[in-house]
């Protein structure tokens, strides 16, 4: 399906949804604490529109640190666990055990560590991001032509030659795939170490506003954090386009 078939009824129905929440709130004078109306919310990010780009581009820098330090160890990681065996059997379970800890839980323990900078908001959107990228590129390694293997075998290619010419390769769209997962995720974990410890960042805009029970802020945040993780994937979106052969 092409791309214009799936944007036009998406900015219809986001149009459809907006007018039909303005009307609502309206008809049945819905307190503003419990649901502004999408005016207000307009409005709020219109008066503050400076101070709200601040902490979006704070989020924004949280984000892509924890991404790209997830895509490249959770890369190398994947690479270690299919070319080892013996790390495969001992880190591989360590990795998935770590996975299933709520992160959420974890945070508090990194501002201990890490103090109250950007260092344990980092950490988060890592730790949270990384095990995406492992699994999406280790399921792409995995999933590699026999047939080329074989091929490669027999024309006596060294490792190094099958590795970037023909697994790497081969396993691109499956990592593509999981840095896309990662990305999002990484959104969280910035807005989570946020939640635990911050004085910038959507995150910590949606506390302040929370303990004012100003729940117009907390939407204008909300409706930001929106608007980034679609730009963000939509950047990703056409990266794969440029390094992928398939559309």
């Amino acid at each position: 399906m092409k791309k214009s078939n799936l944007i036009l009824p998406g900015i219809l129905s986001s149009v459809v949804l907006i007018v039909v929440w303005e009307v609502i709130c309206s008809l049945f004078s819905i307190s503003e604490v419990i649901l502004p109306k999408p005016s207000a919310i307009v409005l709020e990010l219109y008066e503050n529109f400076a101070w709200y780009m601040l902490n979006s581009y704070y989020t924004v820098l949280i984000t892509l640190a924890g991404f790209f330090i997830s895509a490249i160890l959770g890369v190398l990681i994947a690479v270690a666990l299919v070319t080892s065996k013996f790390f495969e059997r001992y880190a591989y379970p360590l990795i998935v055990g770590f996975n299933s800890v709520p992160k959420v839980a974890l945070a508090p323990l990194f501002v201990v560590w890490l103090g109250t900078g950007a260092e344990p908001k980092i950490a988060i959107a890592f730790l949270i991001s990384v095990f995406a990228v492992i699994v999406d590129t280790v399921h792409g390694f995995r999933s590699v032509d026999p047939a080329l293997l074989d091929l490669a075998k027999v024309l006596r290619a060294n490792k190094l030659d099958v590795f970037l010419k023909i697994k790497f390769p081969s396993a691109l769209p499956s990592i593509v795939s999981g840095l896309k997962i990662a990305l999002s995720l990484a959104l969280v974990g910035a807005i989570v170490g946020e939640f635990v410890s911050s004085q910038a960042g959507l995150g910590f805009v949606i506390m302040s506003a929370q303990g004012m029970f100003d729940t117009v802020r907390v939407f204008a945040a909300l409706v930001l954090l929106a608007i980034i993780g679609m730009v963000l994937y939509a950047l990703l979106a056409l990266l794969e386009r440029k390094l992928t052969t398939y559309k």
